[in-house]
């Protein structure tokens, strides 16, 4: 796919600074930042790495300043937003175009009739970002000279340089061959900065902290917008007419420094994502959009090791591989992209972390056992079913039934009996009830200062298709390896009768909650279109049918369902502001772009109309070009004109676009 722009985008720094680009190294590190070059994010940096895959997230180069000299003009390629609002120098204004090859961002720079081609990527498996340069158009030599400035701190905090711990680093800065290694204290992880290349020198010898970098994202966020940065050397470079330079930032002393093959084998990495991916087609299979052939490599960037097995971060940038946004997006990212074996690997490691019946929601940034307050979710664990059950319907594996069996067969008699968080099986009516007290468990999880906004205490809608759907998949298993089923067909017609309850015949669509502290909750909310979209239904057909038109007349967006009808009195259309307001937004009106993958399985279901299922999500592809590039982002305003939101890339939206856009082919 060609996603480009020109200076219509790039000149224009509130349309280039909204534009954000992504590069992963399948560990858990990444780069990031914005077409305009302008750092917006904490988050934003050249090589923030996962100092305990995927985990510790830690900023190391933050940001480099690149000035390119010709025919004796001075160019600055960088641009910065200083705290007093100054936004100098202007480097976007030099940007003639932007392009994502694959997911390598590339910037084309005009510097009088010069023009110099800029790549980032990062090395599969090594926390190491390459940016290369190439002097594509000039009439003789260009002088190139790069600040690199560096960092040492937690992805989602800052940096004052005349407060703890920043006013205490050694900034130890070493020449090395082909550049400097950085370490700010005798503990710290050392940062590698080289280049094939010219001449690096140390700059740390006076006090070369810059101060007041304004982070514009976390301002409008309501949160330090403050940033300070230290500059630790400098590389300088002359540049002939159709040649290159790389400059490489690494945890590693002696990473490949040859920028031309680094890029080769990046693209070779990627060619073989899309060719696993064909290699599942059919020749008569109809062609797929490049916009759809784009989400195979943006899942890929989700797919990270941890410390005993493949697992899956849930966004971008913030959040690290949470239980419930794994098992959701799972399907999508490995078996949809034909590579069940990091399918497996992520449902074997999941099984080491079951307790009490339960998968954890998330787990402690420092790689730590994920202790009792990390398993506040009642759905992760059901939606670990369907992942199997999908698992096992692509691949035929057996062996892994029966290795997972026992801890499932546990998992329904811990919810049978009870367990955490007041989840447990009513026998009156054969649904589950969870919840208490200050603690967020569905996936509508918003909590700010002990408030949790949408607490849904009682019986939710889409945690009893959850756990129908996992009692008539528990059944099948327990058939296919010869074990008694009886018991699962039982406690699943059980589920189906009490789940009639659900229906509210004066609305013509479920309640979202059963049995509350309040009574049963009448909203209408998107919770019930997975009573339809997952492939055991407690529902009859008419109400199934019932169901998708009234999220559909309703809830739907171009970009997702709304999270709460526009005419509820606590609808909130537009997310944004300090992080209370946020919170309250999050899902009281804010569309969510994954819930369009159920929408329209249910569609499917419910009408068999695959050629106008997929119309739903054509609107995608522009989405593509709007927020992260190249990928598909966590949440969108519930209004017009639905401006994205949050994580510029998340997992679930990613996965369940893809594959639901495939099940439109059947």
């Amino acid at each position: 796919m060609s996603i480009n722009f020109g200076r219509e985008i790039c000149g224009n720094l509130e349309a280039a600074e909204s534009r954000e680009w992504l590069v992963t190294n399948g560990c858990g590190s990444y780069a990031s930042g914005t077409v305009a070059g302008l750092s917006t994010r904490s988050y934003h940096g050249l090589l923030v790495a996962a100092l305990q895959p995927p985990l510790q997230r830690t900023l190391l180069l933050a940001k480099i300043d690149e000035t390119a000299e010709y025919e004796g003009n001075s160019y600055p390629l960088f641009t910065n937003r200083w705290s007093n609002g100054a936004v100098t120098p202007q480097g976007y204004r030099y940007i003639e175009s932007f392009e994502l090859e694959g997911t390598v961002p590339v910037w084309n720079f005009a510097c009088g009739g010069a023009l110099l081609k800029k790549r980032i990527w990062m090395q599969p498996g090594a926390s190491t970002t390459y940016i290369h340069y190439y002097l594509q158009r000039a009439t003789q030599s260009l002088k190139l000279s790069i600040k690199a400035f560096v960092n040492y701190r937690d992805y989602h905090s800052r940096t004052h340089a005349q407060e703890w711990p920043a006013r205490d680093w050694q900034r130890n800065v070493t020449e090395i061959e082909r550049g400097v290694a950085i370490r700010v204290y005798a503990e710290a992880q050392p940062l590698y900065l080289l280049a094939d290349r010219g001449n690096a020198s140390n700059t740390s010898f006076v006090n070369n902290w810059y101060y007041g970098f304004e982070l514009a994202a976390e301002k409008e966020r309501g949160l330090n917008d403050i940033d300070d940065h230290f500059l630790a050397a400098t590389f300088d470079v002359t540049l002939e007419p159709g040649s290159s330079f790389t400059f490489v930032a690494s945890t590693q002393q002696n990473p490949n420094l040859n920028g031309v093959e680094a890029l080769d084998l990046r693209r070779q990495y990627e060619q073989k994502l899309i060719t696993d991916w064909q290699a599942t087609r059919s020749p008569t299979a109809p062609q797929v959009p490049d916009w759809v052939q784009q989400l195979i490599l943006a899942a890929d960037q989700f797919i990270v090791e941890r410390q005993d097995g493949k697992t899956i971060i849930a966004g971008y940038h913030w959040f690290t591989d949470w239980g419930r946004d794994t098992m959701i997006s799972l399907p999508g990212l490995t078996l949809a992209t034909n590579h069940p074996q990091i399918a497996e690997s992520v449902l074997r490691t999941f099984a080491k972390y079951i307790s009490k019946g339960m998968l954890p929601n998330r787990f402690p940034d420092d790689n730590q056992e994920p202790t009792e307050d990390y398993y506040n979710t009642v759905d992760a664990t059901l939606w670990y079913f369907e992942a199997i059950r999908l698992y096992h319907a692509t691949t035929d594996d057996n062996k892994l039934l029966e290795d997972l069996f026992p801890q499932l067969a546990e998992i329904i008699e811990f919810h049978r009996q009870g367990t955490r968080y007041n989840i447990r099986l009513d026998p009156s009516d054969g649904l589950l009830y969870a919840g208490q007290t200050g603690v967020q468990l569905t996936w509508m999880d918003a909590k700010v200062n002990g408030w949790v906004v949408t607490p849904r205490i009682g019986k939710p809608v889409e945690v009893n298709a959850l756990w129908y759907n996992a009692l008539r998949t528990m059944s099948q298993f327990a058939q296919k390896l010869g074990q008694p089923h009886d018991g699962y067909d039982a406690m699943a017609n059980a589920t189906q009768r009490g789940f009639s309850r659900f229906w509210n015949d004066a609305t013509g669509y479920c309640f979202d909650v059963l049995d509350g502290p309040n009574g049963n909750e009448a909203s209408l909310r998107p919770n019930q279109i997975f009573a339809v979209s997952l492939p055991e239904s407690p529902l009859t057909s008419e109400q199934q049918r019932q169901v998708v038109e009234a999220c559909e007349r309703s809830l739907l967006t171009s970009h997702g369902l709304r999270s709460l009808v526009p005419d509820d009195p606590q609808y909130i259309g537009n997310y944004g502001g300090d992080q209370v307001r946020r919170d309250a937004a999050y899902h009281q009106g804010t569309a969510w772009l994954w819930l369009i993958g159920p929408f329209v399985l249910a569609h499917l279901r419910v009408f068999n109309t695959p050629s106008i299922a997929r119309q739903f999500l054509e609107p995608m592809q522009h989405h593509l070009y709007a927020s992260g590039i190249g990928s598909i982002s966590e949440i969108c305003n519930g209004d017009a004109p639905m401006e994205p939101k949050g994580c510029i890339a998340q997992a679930w939206s990613v996965a369940e676009v893809l594959r639901a856009w495939l099940a439109t082919e059947r």
